[in-house]
């Protein structure tokens, strides 16, 4: 076995020819926020990977193992669910809103400006599809955001960590007048695709509740 104790974010500072010609490793979610762990490599080494307590390996980063050589992570694909706003009966601000529910429940969670990602669970999957979300079983590698993670690495890290101190009350009343130009606009598209709304079949969203 070849004991790995040092990661690299991202390779920063590596040669990119020096990534391309090194070994990788598949490795899913689960086992990437751990900091101990056994893996094998594309060349068919047997690696125990010795980190840092709390570290959380994200796919791009360099393992460097005892004898110097480089292992690069992927993201293994596995299993999520995949949210998307219905076009049908709601807007791209539904994601924004399903987000701050997920994220007030602690859910780790992958962000992208048109679907969100979060690891298969019914009764989230349920919540979501009640908010006329459309909610899908996928494969993909899961790459939730770091800043729930004290010692995850990153830009996201940093950006999230930010929003969560200092800076809460300032964007509360930055956005008070956006806040009002923005609910305008969103209840205007609720009723005007409200007649749609009753009607529609085959989008995947809970059509029992309301808006």
């Amino acid at each position: 076995m070849l004991t790995v104790s040092k990661l690299i974010p991202q390779g920063k500072g590596l040669a990119k020819v020096l990534l391309a010609r090194a070994a990788t490793v598949e490795l899913d979610w689960d086992v990437r926020q751990k900091s101990r762990f056994d893996a094998t490599d594309s060349t068919g080494r047997v690696l125990g990977v010795f980190l840092p307590r709390g570290t959380v390996v994200r796919g791009g980063d360099v393992l460097v193992a005892e004898d110097g050589s480089f292992v690069v992570v992927q993201a293994a694909a596995q299993s999520v669910l995949r949210v998307t706003h219905c076009s049908n009966h709601g807007t791209p601000f539904d994601l924004l809103r399903a987000a701050y529910h997920l994220g007030n429940r602690h859910v780790p969670m992958e962000l992208h400006p048109d679907h969100l990602h979060l690891e298969p669970d019914h009764v989230l999957a349920d919540m979501l599809r009640s908010m006329h979300l459309i909610v899908t079983e996928t494969q993909a590698p899961f790459e939730p955001e770091g800043g729930a993670y004290g010692s995850a690495h990153g830009p996201g890290a940093h950006s999230h960590g930010h929003a969560h101190h200092g800076h809460s009350h300032d964007h509360d009343h930055a956005h008070d007048h956006d806040h009002d130009h923005g609910h305008n606009h969103s209840h205007n598209h609720q009723h005007a695709e409200g007649h749609n709304h009753a009607h529609g079949d085959g989008c995947g969203c809970d059509h029992h509740h309301g808006h």
